[in-house]
């Protein structure tokens, strides 16, 4: 019988939990220092209970479009530290313009940074514990995987770097015992009990299985049944992996890609689908406005540092395959391709410095809105690719065509999740999480890619 498995919590647990305390711990120190201090700013009776409601859709609002809810991030001090003062700061701050549904300043405004410095210090005092006992070896869970996925080191570090506290001690490829992470774990064959007892030899928490050669497959099968029998943790290897990471394993899945990828029943939910729109048309209406406002300001810098026309059309692939002219404002320098269509890459020559600037803040894509209230693209979606980049792709990578499913987008899952795309292996991995989105597309997943999104325009990622 295997070890009993160390205490390890799930990716969708952690943060689940951090969003509950943060508004707990929040909310239970503002109610001690409004007793201990007579802070009558913030104070809890039954008439002003929604003041905490709104207050609590505020820190979690905030400390997602900042990156408190970002693993990778909650578990180190400093983007911590720089985080939460960065997301205390924007709460409070709405929290005092928004006094319709919030307190009247007080007359006493040293009362404000008595309720600054109180949610400020209750988030890092919290997050640094979560840091020091969430974030810690004892919820390891050590993970063996057993198949012969591809790149499997590539892979292992997409698992381990999507969820930091699952620890991928080794890999065996069955008949060739072949491992990874430099740990020693001799496994060739299923004979008898020898999977049982390397679990229990190398403190084994969970197993995942992949690809397994059918000569090896009754053995292993005995073992796995032995295995779950017994209670302990045997999953397959692609869910687990789309589960973590967010995104379909393309390059794994091969002839049972329709098999693990069907289509978002969310494709032909019809009230989903006209609330889509709805949102698409109104937030374009918006855009355009907000667009209009810019014009000028971009024209001069247009005049001075582009030279060429102010707004950009190039053809791009839509959805069912069809082509469309997608409309921006200009970044690069006129005749920029001379010789045909180039990959952009991430520190383009071509891109002119304030067309950098454009790129960098968004304003680039304003224009977009226009092509949104047309129809021909959504606020969510795949990003359109050029032609002669569809047909090149599609040519190399396996079911690149799949993204053409639905309208592209002018954010999209793929965008939040990754850099900037200029070549074969960046556009293969932007798929994997295009193909997530149209698998998994629903409302909750839309405000998640527009909540990254003011993240990744906050931060100036991209280009």
């Amino acid at each position: 019988m295997p070890r009993k498995k160390n205490l390890h919590f799930e990716i969708s647990e952690r943060k689940v939990f951090l969003r509950i305390f943060d508004v707990v711990w929040v909310l239970f120190s503002l109610y001690v220092v409004s007793i201990l201090f007579r802070l009558d700013y913030f104070h809890f009776d039954a008439d002003s209970w929604y003041w905490s409601i709104v207050l609590a859709i505020y820190i979690t609002l905030f400390n997602g479009i900042f990156e408190l809810y970002d693993l990778q991030k909650a578990g180190n001090y400093y983007t911590v530290l720089q985080n939460v003062v960065l997301a205390s700061s924007v709460t409070v701050l709405f929290f005092l313009l928004t006094p319709v549904v919030t307190p009247v300043l007080p007359e006493n405004r040293l009362q404000i940074l008595y309720f600054f410095i109180t949610i400020l210090f209750t988030l890092l005092l919290w997050r640094f514990s979560y840091i020091t006992l969430i974030s810690s070896p004892r919820f390891y869970r050590r993970v063996l995987i057993i198949g012969e996925p591809l790149e499997v080191e590539l892979v292992a570090s997409h698992l381990q770097k999507s969820d930091p506290n699952y620890n991928i001690v080794g890999f065996v490829n069955p008949g060739k015992g072949s491992v990874i992470n430099s740990e020693e774990i001799g496994l060739q064959d299923f004979s008898g009990d020898v999977l049982v007892d390397t679990i229990k030899e190398n403190s084994i928490d969970e197993v995942l299985i992949s690809n397994v050669p059918s000569s090896t497959a009754e053995g292993l099968y005995s073992q796995v049944l032995a295995l779950l029998r017994e209670g302990f943790p045997v999953k397959d290897f692609n869910e687990v992996y789309e589960d973590k990471t967010s995104r379909i394993p393309v390059q794994h899945l091969e002839r049972n890609f329709y098999q693990f990828f069907p289509l978002s029943r969310s494709n032909n939910n019809k009230f989903y689908l006209f609330f889509h729109r709805m949102a698409d048309i109104i937030v374009s209406i918006i855009g355009i406005f907000i667009g209009c406002l810019l014009v000028p300001f971009i024209y001069f810098g247009n005049l001075i540092a582009n030279q060429g026309t102010l707004f950009y059309k190039q053809e791009r692939i839509g959805r069912h395959g069809k082509s469309f002219k997608i409309v921006k404002f200009r970044t690069m320098r006129y005749n920029a391709e001379p010789d045909g269509a180039v990959w952009a890459t991430k520190n383009d020559i071509r891109i002119t410095r304030f067309g950098k600037f454009l790129r960098r803040s968004r304003l680039d894509e304003f224009p977009q809105f226009y092509n949104i209230l047309k129809g021909e693209m959504s606020l969510i979606g795949p990003r359109p690719e050029r032609p002669v980049f569809v047909k090149e792709l599609s040519d190399l990578i396996p079911f690149y065509a799949t993204r053409h499913f639905v309208k592209p987008g002018l954010t999209g899952w793929a965008q939040v999740m990754t850099d900037y795309a200029d070549s074969h292996a960046d556009s293969l991995e932007k798929l994997q999480y295009d193909l997530y989105y149209i698998k998994h597309r629903n409302i909750f997943l839309d405000i998640t890619i527009l909540t990254k999104t003011l993240s990744t325009i906050i931060f100036f990622r991209g280009q």
